[in-house]
């Protein structure tokens, strides 16, 4: 098969679509010829050097897929071949094949197609798991998503309307903002113009956010635990502003507030098998109902995995940028 390589660390050309060995699914996996993967900010760190899969991972990029089973490894059940599925992996999604732990495995869900479903098992999951699994978000609460014309951010804003809270957003341009605001958002705030602890006080009238989900990290943790209600939750999910930030203990008590940090690439099987589990009950329905869809920028040959790159780097992106094989 074909995959996209990472022979040296580096820019956007490092990558290379070469030739490499099929994998073969072990127990409990499964064979999936992939016909589109996704970018997601792992990928860019990962090209970089900077994110080295976990022991026993694919090597390749690629953190979900769409595609077909093509085999089943020993012990599989309730899966056939030919199955059209999604995919969250650890990694290996930028290859023609990729081997799946059958926990990790989806149906692609009503009303979408096989391409675009490539869009969904991550942002599903990271949204899932700490909005609702870790922050426990209400009906009647307000949520707070830095980054919300993200791949991320779109799926957040759209899943906490779905369970009745209202949504705050930040983002970088106007354009982005009208996009949020399509999908539902409640308060745009540009934070190139605006600082969203005091137009987040403004909105709700001094309360603030009761859930806030950050892929921001160490640059926002000072304003996010300003930002936060009285027994607030922030969860934060990325550090694409440092790893290292000063946490005011006292304000975080004053406000019997809760910080969590959490990853998902590197969880034991188990974890990601009950987060999926968690995905397909709650959000599938609706997708298939049309509440919640996935958001695609635009979609690229999976052998211009540079230019997608790029393109992820410019941050000009709304929604996800997905990447097609000869599959497809």
């Amino acid at each position: 098969m074909h995959a996209i390589t990472i022979p040296e660390p580096g820019g956007p050309e490092a990558l290379v679509w070469a030739e490499v060995p099929d994998p073969v699914p072990g127990d409990g996996e499964v064979l999936v010829e992939v016909v589109s993967s996704a970018v997601n900010r792992a990928d860019v760190l990962q090209r970089q050097g900077f994110y080295n899969p976990p022991p026993g991972a694919s090597p390749y990029p690629g953190l979900e897929c769409a595609g077909r089973i093509a085999a089943l490894g020993p012990g599989v059940t309730g899966w056939a071949v030919g199955d059209e599925v999604c995919a969250l992996l650890s990694g290996g999604g930028y290859a023609e094949k990729v081997a799946v732990p059958v926990g990790q495995l989806l149906p692609v869900p009503h009303g979408v197609d096989l391409t675009t479903a490539a869009a969904l098992p991550e942002v599903t999951a990271t949204v899932w798991s700490n909005v609702f699994m870790v922050a426990h978000l209400r009906p009647g609460e307000t949520l707070l998503v830095h980054g919300g014309s993200s791949g991320i951010g779109t799926m957040a804003i759209q899943l906490a309307k779905a369970v009745g809270a209202r949504v705050a957003v930040t983002a970088g341009s106007p354009q982005k903002l009208a996009e949020c605001a399509a999908l539902g958002a409640d308060i745009l705030i540009d934070y190139r113009e605006q600082d969203f602890v005091a137009e987040l006080e403004k909105a709700t009238g001094g309360a603030g956010a009761d859930v806030i989900l950050d892929i921001v990290g160490a640059k926002y943790l000072d304003r996010n635990v300003k930002a936060l209600a009285v027994n607030g939750r922030l969860a934060i999910i990325g550090l694409q502003g440092g790893v290292k930030g000063e946490l005011n203990l006292g304000a975080l008590l004053t406000k019997r507030a809760a910080v969590t940090a959490t990853s998902l690439r590197g969880r034991p099987l188990g974890e990601k098998a009950s987060i999926i589990a968690a995905v397909r009950e709650h959000v599938w329905p609706l997708i298939a109902d049309g509440v919640v869809r996935p958001v695609v920028d635009r979609t690229v040959p999976m052998a211009d995995a540079a230019e997608a790159h790029r393109v992820l780097e410019s941050s000009a992106h709304i929604g996800k940028v997905l990447l097609a094989t000869p599959n497809a």
